[in-house]
């Protein structure tokens, strides 16, 4: 059963490696922009299986200078309906690791996170297209409904936007 820990620094390169073999369902990431990605994340957790990184979760608090398209469609809809959350912007699980409960190990750190800071939702985004229904279903079964939809990376990408309720999650 894998483990959680944070991250540090020593596991840049092996995130990034993890981050990349997951594409299109997140963007290829350099070492530096993963660096810069983690100096905004308030959540960096790693998930290890006898001493090697299998995944890892990386989120980001309301009030942040992030200036993804994502981000951003939470931050306006949080000054429209006044509920505050945290957002996940990564959460990547090796191939060969998948399907074993890491996913749900990962969510449930930032739900713990999100509730010790009292938010109200977590919130992500997954690919609609390119798609990726495998992660649409994970993110279903842990209670995240579709809250928008939107076209990213100047329309080459459309995003389900998505949210889940902190109190659901106990």
């Amino acid at each position: 059963m894998p483990t959680l820990r944070p991250l540090v620094p020593t596991d840049l390169e092996r995130i990034v490696e993890l981050n990349n073999e997951a594409y299109p369902a997140v963007p290829v990431t350099t070492i530096e922009e993963m660096a810069e990605l983690l100096e905004l994340a308030s959540l960096q957790v790693v998930a290890e299986n006898e001493g090697r990184v299998i995944g890892f979760v990386l989120a980001i608090d309301p009030g942040s200078a992030y200036t993804s398209e994502n981000y951003t469609f939470f931050t306006e809809r949080a000054a429209d309906t006044g509920l505050t959350g945290l957002y996940v912007d990564r959460v990547v699980i090796d191939v060969n690791d998948r399907g074993r409960g890491t996913g749900r190990l990962l969510y449930s750190a930032v739900f713990d996170r999100a509730r010790a800071d009292g938010r109200d939702e977590v919130t992500c985004e997954v690919n609609l297209d390119p798609p990726n229904p495998g992660s649409l279903a994970f993110h279903a079964r842990l209670q995240f409904a579709r809250v928008g939809e939107q076209p990213t990376k100047g329309g080459s990408v459309i995003v389900a936007l998505l949210a889940a309720a902190v109190w659901k999650h106990r």
